[in-house]
């Protein structure tokens, strides 16, 4: 199965065009693609239309390799658009009733009652609406909830979608556009916030830009590995029969990473829209946010077991760790020997480049990212999974001391800067702090529990994958 004619796809904002045309540099990992003579007609700009076989096989490589994303708004509409909504709820009558309001009433939708503690209320919202309504005798969780809701699904298409959101009358009808693609299982939207009463509190106004279900701006493949790992599936539109097998009704958090990893393990492709938002109530009570948190954290030792090979907290390149393990000393020789690692890293770069017009100028740029990313990650470690430990070295060490205070200056820093928020910094910075903090206790209670510490631990690649080189089909 190919990509269909008029379908449409956009180099990603890390991909770079180089030597007028010839070559493409980005991807996930790096990857440098040269481009054939009867490939280069067929990128109009930064972007390549399926026209014919040849355009096909090359939007397909680009979506293959992270170096492009659809279009949505340009993709042909799905040619069997039929869907059926899942709402898993558990008490929540008002944000149910909300919610179905936004569905409207020519939809079918099933509204599966998870053992809630006034049944009544959630049947009369359904009634109200002409919901069917599927009720539990005890709680399964979300997991399975939503696989009770998926065993009456007879449509090409199921929509999720929590009883605390909001859908926008484009939200289905657009994602939909992504299924033109054969090999995509689910899509899912932004996730913003919902102007609340309680919204304005310093917390809901910190989780209005840093909600963890919040996956940016940007259009990407959902890929471990990649700046977008999972997604939540607060709202997911998927194809019925990718999800036959259903959520894994042990994980009672964490069951939409399970889901997103094993379709991926699966041959499939998901895809985050960020042109479609989906308004969702944000926790803004203090108590309740942090508590929130510490539970998402939880799921990181059960999905260890079930991915240890994507559960990393963080992934280092060898010459990553040693530029890290050289700053982190504080020596007088640190400066020096990380200068040294960088300089010999970017010529091996510029190596991989050979036959490119400016091999060095662009290995700079790719080893400057590479430091950059490996810093963020050897900072979150610190501030985020390994903050207790980082707390026990403060008492002992005045370096660790140092190295803990310039993360976590550093990090509020640049992420206040990145957010742009309406929050003064200084809360802005505690709430960053207290989310590290929650996140963090969750994983080492997770770890604890499940007596393994592989969801703490970072993986270190046998090999510097700085960058690979293929040539494109066409």
């Amino acid at each position: 199965m190919s990509l269909p004619h008029g379908f449409v796809v956009a180099l990603d904002r890390h991909t770079r065009v180089i030597d007028g045309g010839q070559a493409l540099l980005g991807g996930f990992p790096t990857r440098l693609l040269r481009l054939t003579v009867r490939a280069r007609p067929l990128l109009t700009g930064r972007t390549v239309r399926v026209q014919d076989t040849a355009s096909a096989l090359l939007a397909e490589r680009l979506l293959e390799c992270g170096m492009a994303n659809p279009v949505v708004r340009s993709l042909p509409a799905c040619p069997d658009p039929g869907y059926t909504v899942v709402v898993p709820v558990r008490d929540r009558p008002q944000q149910l009733d909300r919610l179905l309001g936004s569905i409207g009433a020519d939809q079918r939708v099933i509204v599966v009652d998870d053992a809630s503690r006034r049944p009544e209320e959630v049947a009369a919202v359904a009634a109200r609406h002409g919901a069917q309504l599927v009720s539990l005798r005890r709680n399964l969780g979300p997991a399975g909830a939503r696989n009770a809701g998926l065993r009456l699904v007879t449509t090409p298409y199921v929509v999720f979608a929590d009883s605390d959101v909001v859908l926008a009358p484009d939200t289905v009808p657009t994602l939909l556009r992504h299924f033109t693609d054969p090999h995509v299982a689910m899509a899912v939207p932004r996730i913003s916030g919902l102007s609340t009463a309680a919204s304005s509190r310093w917390i809901g106004r910190y989780e209005e830009v840093r909600s963890s279900l919040d996956l940016g701006r940007h259009p990407a493949a959902v890929r471990p590995g990649t700046p977008v790992s999972w997604a939540s599936t607060a709202c997911v539109v998927a194809r019925t029969d990718a999800l036959r097998d259903g959520f894994d009704e042990e994980l009672r958090v964490g069951e939409d990473v399970d889901m997103c990893w094993r379709l991926i393990e699966n041959g499939w492709r998901l895809r985050y829209e960020p042109e479609v938002e989906v308004a969702h109530e944000h926790r803004a009570r203090l108590d309740d946010w942090f508590l929130r948190k510490v539970v998402y954290g939880t799921g990181a030792t059960p999905l260890a077991h079930r991915h240890p090979q994507f559960i990393a907290p963080a992934v280092f390149a060898p010459w990553s760790t040693a530029l890290i393990l050289a700053l982190l000393a504080q020596r007088r020789w640190s400066v020096p020997v990380a200068g040294t690692v960088f300089g010999f890293v970017t010529v091996h770069i510029a190596r991989k480049l050979d036959g490119t017009r400016h091999p060095y100028r662009s290995a700079l740029h790719l080893a400057a990212n590479g430091a950059v990313g490996a810093l963020s990650q050897a900072s979150a470690l610190l501030t985020r999974h390994w903050w207790p430990l980082t707390a026990f070295g403060c008492s002992l060490s005045g370096r660790v001391r140092r190295a803990a205070t310039i993360a976590a200056l550093t990090d509020i820093a640049l992420e206040y800067h990145r957010d742009k928020a309406t929050l003064d910094p200084v809360r802005y910075g505690i709430a960053r702090r207290l989310d590290d903090l929650a996140y963090g206790a969750g994983v080492w209670l997770s770890a604890i529990k499940g007596g393994s510490a592989k969801a703490l631990l970072p993986h270190v690649l046998r090999a510097s994958r700085t960058i690979s080189t293929r040539r494109s089909r066409p």
